[in-house]
């Protein structure tokens, strides 16, 4: 259920007139919004929009040509992924990215790689608390679990790091209808247990319709931004992503 506007924190993570991108030449030009705290944010628009490009932008994996990031209203652009890692910026790319030949429990016991001791089990244990199917599959191959379980494992191994802010990229992307239906309810699981959420995602209607804001790019600026509910009920936003037929 999603919270209503008044009850909005404020922002965890803020763009400053952002240029990023890849090459000579950025992708995302002037981008300008803040994301926040304890919400889920969904990113949608065109293939090609900026999507993708802004959201490793946060992580610190492409080029960046000016503008600012801050998280917690700390500049962060010109911090490395393992920098912004340590802050509390967890990133979960898009696509498969599980060790597929390891075990869910070998695959745990890796995405605990930056702690030490008795932390490692105790990271493990709390992941398996917000995802008992995975306690319960610890010997079987990543590799031969389902998309869906997959998707899952991958999050439980950034979410091992404990982080405040949680970047998933297409999470949906290759999963059957009923697997996207349970993404989209594990992450809003998350928030409920304090994490913010910000997420591209393809499949517009499933993602916006457990978020709290709705972001819309388009050739790498901002077209749109809003409530979730506003953003869905745009005229143009339905016509554009969802499916709606013009007037």
């Amino acid at each position: 259920m999603k919270r209503k506007d008044a009850d909005v924190s404020p922002p965890l993570l803020e763009f400053q007139s952002l240029s990023v991108g890849y090459g000579d030449e950025p992708i995302v030009t002037d981008f300008t919004t803040s994301i926040p705290a304890g919400s889920i944010t969904t990113i949608i628009g065109p293939n090609g929009a900026g999507k993708s490009t802004l959201l490793k932008a946060v992580y610190g994996t492409n080029k960046y040509f000016g503008g600012h990031i801050l998280f917690e209203g700390r500049q962060i652009e010109k911090l490395t992924p393992r920098e912004r890692l340590a802050l509390g910026i967890g990133f979960v790319p898009q696509g498969r990215c599980n060790f597929p030949l390891m075990t869910v429990r070998e695959n745990l016991d890796l995405g605990a790689y930056t702690l030490r001791g008795s932390a490692i089990q105790a990271a493990v244990d709390r992941v398996l608390g917000l995802f008992p199917m995975l306690g319960a599959k610890l010997n079987v191959l990543a590799g031969n679990l389902s998309g869906g379980e997959q998707q899952v494992l991958e999050t439980a191994m950034v979410l091992e790091s404990g982080p405040r802010l949680l970047l998933l990229d297409e999470p949906s992307l290759g999963l059957s209808p009923g697997n996207q239906d349970k993404i989209f309810a594990t992450i809003a699981d998350l928030r409920r247990h304090g994490l913010t959420v910000l997420v591209v995602e393809q499949n517009a209607h499933g993602a916006l319709q457990i978020s709290d804001t709705g972001i819309v790019m388009e050739l790498g600026r901002l077209f749109m931004t809003g409530p979730a509910a506003q953003v869905i009920s745009d005229p143009r936003i339905q016509v554009a992503y969802l499916g709606g037929t013009p007037a």
